[in-house]
């Protein structure tokens, strides 16, 4: 540690620190455009400059080392004055300069509101200029359905530059021209192809950079904020919901170490106007082929009439990827008292089962701990498009120190080097066997780490798991096998025991042509459900699984309800309401308790923390929001790997076939369905270039 005089405050800070962390840590403020925490020091805008006694002039704080400060002549600490007359007079030079090109648009800004050069010039600006000058007009730029851009407000601050290049790792902006000629642009004019391009708006500390969606639509004092979690995949990032009355404007992200940083995806930001368009508001009942408006009591004796003249083991509910762990608990109870054993959540197939232990479906080593390995083998799994954040944390990793990335199935750009070793199950029992160089790689880590997709059949999740007990993957210091899961609802439903009873149907099973007689379908839309059996949707969206249904329960999305979500590590969060769902649609576990009373098995709850209370008693970690239950993760390896090997098969194939379109929110998008369009014309313009390479 070092000692160092902040306006007359000494502190001890390690001597690796910036004076930025140093003043901060003894409490000062220093203004700043271009320094980030999370981005390499540029220098650009000099705004943080400080007076540091002994030095001929002020200093950029952001890229000034207190190492490299020379103490006083008879050994007095270094000491640096944030709040002399040099310093002010300092930044007032360097605001004007800032504002000599920059357009006065703070009346029709998108910025206006939260801008950091609004805020720092009320400090440190002045109310004349000197420079008479035309201003410099900077050519608008095309780079995506995402951002609207108007380059005359940049004050080169190169934070979208370094965000896309270090974090993202699609270098899509980069600066041309020198000086006054300088201009932030895209390569070849072409959009941006990230696909979490939205977070360079987010850092621009000016209006250059802005969310086109949201332009011209909302002023930052208009709205309220809820916190929550986004459920567009299995990370559940924190976020921040704004509504303006019963409409939600804009998904801004939360600040959460352990999940997402700072960051947040495209689609989790971008699904606002799913929200709202193509929503199930009313009962629906299917008369003569057709769906007509119906009550709930309609509805309600619809189904009772089918459900009272079913077998009960002919009777099945499946559980789709938005669903909450308070419906899905009050769904599961319910198909108990009928005495179904026939429920799923796995609706893509997987073999992962709650009877072999947690541990055995979670994501182990958790999203922080990833930045604790030194190789990494995927199986069956692509996280960029899989779970985007997980994937930035691998990047990150990758960026601190050499990482050894092994990758079995598809080949794809993942941002950063990697080693492909093959498609399918048979290079992984290659690998296994010591037939790839890899393997020498695993065996050499002290903390391999191996992750499996949630959808690879379960020959392949053992042969994963026989391969992490014999490279020693887990530790009591270090857990590294885990799996990736793509849904939001998955581990929470898995956690309940979501899963076939004895002698009950799988997922797969129950859509088959005369499997069930009765079908309860909680949201779940990405599989055809044959003819035959009554179908039951319950969901928000006109989608898949409403088109199919005899009777449709329009529920509430996850900005419209109190709800629990586990995600894919496991760990216990919370969603807020931030609004009420349209017309007559009613939160999930509330239209479900509605309905069991009516087929006679009424539920023992009538509040959502009667709810809770019962919950918690079956499930207690579930009480414990924000934790992570630590699970047995060597025993349910073990489990796992006694299951028995796969040695063949096809190759593996992520189920997210488009990042854009996964769910019914995103689906209902104009947005994510743009953005959709243009990733496809991507591909279609990178395929012939592969071939010819």
């Amino acid at each position: 540690m070092t000692k160092i005089l902040v306006d007359g405050t000494e502190v001890d800070v390690p001597a690796e620190y910036t004076l930025l962390q140093a003043c901060e840590a003894a409490g000062a403020e220093i203004p700043r455009f271009c320094f980030h925490e999370r981005l390499s020091i540029a220098g650009n805008c000099r705004m943080c400059l400080v007076e540091l006694k002994g030095a001929p002039k002020p200093v950029a704080s952001c890229a000034y080392a207190v190492k490299d400060c020379r103490p006083g002549p008879n050994g007095e600490p270094p000491e640096v004055l944030t709040r002399s007359g040099l310093t002010k007079k300092a930044r007032e030079g360097v605001m004007e300069f800032l504002l000599i090109n920059h357009p006065l648009d703070c009346p029709i800004c998108d910025q206006g509101g939260h801008c950091d050069l609004q805020d720092q010039a009320m400090a440190y600006g002045v109310d004349s200029t000197r420079y008479r000058e035309n201003k410099r007009a900077v050519e608008e730029k095309h780079i995506g359905p995402l951002i609207r851009t108007a380059m005359n407000r940049c004050i080169h601050c190169t934070r979208c530059v370094r965000f896309l290049a270090e974090v993202a790792g699609v270098p899509d902006l980069g600066a041309i021209g020198r000086g006054e000629d300088m201009e932030i642009t895209s390569y070849l004019e072409q959009a941006m192809a990230s696909e979490l391009q939205g977070n360079a708006a987010d850092l621009c500390p000016v209006g250059a950079l802005v969310h086109k969606p949201q332009s011209y639509n909302v002023r930052p004092w208009e709205l309220n904020k809820t916190e929550s979690v986004d459920v567009m995949d299995a990370v559940g990032s924190s976020i921040r919901v704004d509504t303006r009355g019963r409409e939600v404007m804009q998904i801004e992200p939360r600040i959460n170490e352990d999940i997402n940083e700072e960051w947040i995806s495209d689609k989790t930001r971008h699904c606002v106007d799913g929200l709202r368009m193509q929503r199930l508001d009313r009962p629906y009942l299917r008369e003569n082929g057709r769906l007509r408006p119906a009550t709930w009591s309609e509805a309600f004796g619809a189904i009772a009439a089918r459900v009272k003249a079913a077998d009960p083991k002919r009777i099945g509910a499946v559980v789709g990827d938005l669903a909450g762990v308070e419906e899905i608990f009050a769904l599961r109870e319910l198909m108990r008292a009928l005495g179904t054993p026939n429920l799923d959540c796995r609706q893509t197939g997987a073999g992962l089962d709650p009877a072999h232990g947690r541990a055995s479906y979670v994501f182990n080593p958790t999203i922080a701990g990833i930045e604790g390995a030194d190789a990494i083998l995927m199986v069956g799994a692509n996280p960029r498009t899989e779970a985007s954040l997980l994937n930035v944390r691998i990047r990150k990793r990758w960026r601190m120190a050499p990482l050894a990335v092994g990758v079995i199935g598809e080949a794809v750009d993942l941002t950063y080097p990697s080693h492909y070793i093959g498609a399918g199950p048979d290079s992984l029992a290659a690998l296994a066997r010591g037939e790839h160089s890899f393997l020498d790689t695993l065996k050499a880590a002290k903390a391999p780490l191996i992750i499996v997709g949630a959808d690879v059949e379960p020959g392949v999740l053992a042969a994963a798991a026989k391969l992490a007990g014999d490279l020693g993957a887990v530790t009591p210091e270090w857990n590294g096998f885990g799996v990736l899961h793509t849904a939001a609802a998955r581990v929470g439903a898995l956690d309940l025991g979501f899963v076939p009873g004895a002698g009950g149907l799988t997922f797969a099973g129950m859509l088959e042509a005369g499997a069930l007689d009765v079908l309860f379908n909680l949201g779940a839309d990405e599989r055809d459900v044959a003819p035959g059996a009554f179908l039951i949707y319950q969901g928000t969206h006109g989608d898949r699984g409403a088109s199919r249904a005899d009777v449709i329960l329009p529920g509430a999305a996850y900005t419209e309800k109190n709800a629990t979500y586990v995600n894919l590590e496991g760990r216990v969060q919370a969603a807020n309401r931030a609004g009420f769902p349209p017309g007559d649609a009613r939160e999930d576990w509330a239209i479900l308790r509605a309905l069991s009373e009516v087929l006679g098995h009424r539920l023992p709850f009538d509040s959502l923390t009667a709810l809770r209370k019962a919950l918690y008693a079956a499930h207690p970690h579930l009480a414990a929001v924000g934790a992570v239950e630590p699970g047995d993760v060597a025993g349910a390896v073990a489990v796992l790997a006694g299951l028995g090997d796969s040695a063949g098969g096809a190759a593996f194939a992520s189920p997210v076939a488009d990042f854009y379109l996964t769910n019914p929110i995103a689906r209902a998008s104009r947005v994510l369905a743009e953005c959709s369009r243009l990733a496809r014309e991507r591909a279609g313009q990178a395929q012939p270039l592969a071939a010819a390479e």
